[in-house]
């Protein structure tokens, strides 16, 4: 290919595409479907102090929606923003959220309303953002930089991205060699988006397979075969699928767990592992509880998926198993294939879900703070719109995020154009800068074609700050589990 044609191509490449494209669909793709995913995690809220004349009383959350970026003026009066603006007076460019609120008062639902339950910070140049879809000349008119991409949030003035972070895959099964004691050791970080769990499944010297989740230790791998439904050992045996040179290994592991006679027992085996010693029948209800709330929960939560977790976690056995006998090798944990670039939706999810339960208590106690008083609450009295955004606004300010995370906000460099673009597209890993982390640091042979080779700073935060390459583009949830699942099937694969 001729340097002619090679200028064609690149010029109609970054026709269409922005260098900052990730960020402006991430950010999209938050607001038309998290937002309402995260209400939806949170369908009602049930005050325990009701009026003397009510039995029972629920709020049901429903659609929530996002109007045009706005300010309300000092004397009341409310009018459309733009960037520019909010820049120059030192405001935020955000825009009112919506929520429609139904009180359920003893099974008859009184009428909807649409309450504001404060405002989110916008994207410059996302689809919500007032800018979208202008001419470079009405760009002009607006005193706007019609070269300027996008991709940042507007705080107080300041402007401010979200770096892009790079973490271990969640829901992938990686095993990797561990101590002298434990030996080989299969991991995963079970994601749903309300919980992540780490989950171990090693391989002790002696050839017995333990498990390691939540509040749940050193409980054997196979007695929670036998919780999930797989009480017979010949459906164990069946469920691993490990050739005949390994029966010897399963045996052993089997017989551990002879006393364990049905479901009942193992569950009892894993209530004694939480450190639970009294009555037998809780001990059985606790361990169910946990089982289906903290196992494997990108799965389910419900009895339901207790056959697909035992399929997940045969998995996790299985090939632990096949690693400590050298049959395949371990997994690097430095091959990108095993990373996962968390986007401005995960950060934004992560922080939205945290603040907007703590916003959903504030109201409860707002409303049962009335009821005491002796008055029947009206929607708009119990919801303080100003908690949320000040919330939300606080974490983009400085940084500071969901779980004591640090510098996931930053400010935006304004030095040089091409030093803007280099921080938008910026990779932070969540590894400390304090500590060696050699391999961490090391470039990669998957790095190629996906981030900088030459891009990383000098010092303490060599290899650990990124940059992405100059073509490498960043895929964007477009689609529902369930299509995918769909799609597969139509491929052959099974449903269990």
């Amino acid at each position: 290919m001729n340097k002619e044609i090679s200028k064609l191509l690149l010029d109609s490449y970054f026709e269409q595409r922005e260098l900052t494209s990730h960020n402006l669909e991430s950010f999209n793709v938050f607001v038309e479907k998290s937002l309402q995913k995260i209400v939806d995690e949170n369908k009602y809220i049930i005050p325990d102090i009701l009026p003397n004349d009510v039995t029972e009383l629920k709020i049901r959350m429903g659609k929530i929606t996002i109007e045009t970026p706005s300010v309300k003026e000092a004397d009341g009066t409310k009018r459309i923003i733009t960037p520019t603006e909010a820049r120059l007076r030192n405001i935020t460019y955000e825009a009112p959220l919506i929520l429609e609120l139904t009180v359920v008062k003893d099974d008859v639902e009184e009428e909807s309303k649409q309450v504001c339950i404060g405002s989110l910070p916008i994207m410059v140049k996302s689809k919500y953002c007032c800018l979208t879809g202008l001419s470079e000349e009405e760009l002009i008119k607006m005193g706007e930089d019609p070269n300027d991409q996008g991709g940042y949030f507007i705080i107080n003035g300041t402007e401010r991205i979200i770096i892009v972070v790079e973490d271990l895959a969640p829901n992938k099964i990686l095993v990797e060699k561990s101590s002298a004691k434990k030996g080989f050791v299969s991991k995963v970080f079970s994601d749903d988006g309300q919980y992540k769990i780490l989950h171990n499944v090693y391989r002790e010297k002696d050839g017995i397979i333990l498990t390691n989740f939540s509040r749940v230790k050193e409980v054997p791998a196979f007695g929670l075969l036998k919780a999930l439904g797989f009480e017979e050992d010949q459906e164990i045996v069946a469920l691993l699928n490990l050739p005949e040179e390994y029966m010897g290994e399963i045996y052993i592991n089997l017989l551990k767990i002879s006393d364990l006679k049905n479901a009942s027992d193992a569950f009892d085996l894993v209530g004694k592992k939480m450190g639970i010693t009294y009555n037998s029948s809780i001990r059985v209800e606790r361990a169910e509880e946990i089982i289906d709330k903290s196992l494997f929960p990108h799965i389910g939560h419900d009895k339901e998926s207790r056959k697909l977790k035992a399929y997940y976690l045969a998995s996790m056995i299985k090939k632990v198993i096949l690693v400590s006998h050298g049959k395949i090798s371990v997994d690097d944990k430095d091959h990108y294939k095993n990373k996962r670039l968390k986007l401005c939706k995960e950060m934004m999810e992560s922080l939205f879900r945290s603040n907007f339960r703590m916003f959903i208590g504030d109201m409860k106690y707002n409303f049962e703070r009335l009821v005491k008083k002796g008055k029947m609450p009206l929607i708009n009295s119990i919801t303080r719109g100003k908690l949320l955004t000040s919330m939300i606004k606080r974490s983009l300010a400085t940084g500071q995020w969901v779980g004591g995370r640090q510098g996931v906000s930053q400010h935006l460099e304004r030095n040089n154009y091409f030093g803007t673009l280099a921080h938008l597209r910026r990779v932070a890993s969540l590894l400390t800068s304090q500590r060696e982390n050699f391999k961490a640091r090391d470039l990669h042979p998957s790095h190629y074609g996906r981030l900088c080779v030459s891009e990383t700073p000098d010092g303490p935060n060599v290899g650990l700050r990124k940059n992405l390459a100059i073509m490498a583009e960043i895929s964007i949830e477009n689609s529902s589990d369930e299509q995918v699942v769909n799609k597969l099937t139509e491929l052959g694969l099974k449903r269990f």
